[in-house]
């Protein structure tokens, strides 16, 4: 009794570190890990400038919960730009409606994004992260509108909108 125990416990144990190893493997940041960025801080300089929500997305990978930003209704005319290094990503011009709950984008601003593979979940996506820091964004999915098909699905609290001057 003991022994068969010992077996089924030591087995959980092999599993659940299985699964984590398993889902750490290909996450984007081991991709671009080796990438260097303009703009580098400590991760005690990013948590000072940063809500903690914003630092969980850009420097954790992490994905707020669908709904809450308060950008995915912004319609005005501007521009979407990186929450951690003010980098300009996107134009109001090329967002649009997915029906997601994150801000969704169909093209962005040229040589401002990165993208990586994505392995993490046991699945395999297109990570988008920040030219010039590397903060995480979002990902980028092939069911988007004309003229690219591409859906840039942004977490709305890695991004800062500033309106266009008139």
């Amino acid at each position: 009794m003991i022994r068969r125990d010992f077996l089924w416990g030591g087995a959980a144990v092999a599993l659940l570190a299985g699964t984590a190893a398993a889902l750490r493997i290909g996450r984007p940041q081991d991709a671009h890990a080796t990438e260097t960025f303009e703009v580098t801080k400590t991760e005690g300089e990013w948590r000072a400038i940063l809500s903690d929500a914003a630092f969980n997305v850009l420097r954790r990978e992490g994905t707020e919960y669908p709904g809450t930003s308060p950008l995915l209704n912004e319609h005005r005319k501007g521009i979407f730009a990186c929450a951690g290094c003010d980098l300009p990503l996107y134009s109001s011009e090329t967002k649009f409606d997915s029906g997601t709950g994150w801000p969704s984008f169909w093209q962005e601003i040229p040589n401002a994004i990165g993208m990586t593979v994505d392995r993490s979940l046991g699945m395999t996506r297109t990570e988008v992260h920040c030219r010039r820091c590397g903060g995480h964004l979002g990902h980028v999915f092939d069911d988007g509108p004309p003229p690219t098909g591409l859906r840039h699905c942004i977490n709305g609290v890695a991004l800062t909108f500033k309106p266009a001057t008139a």
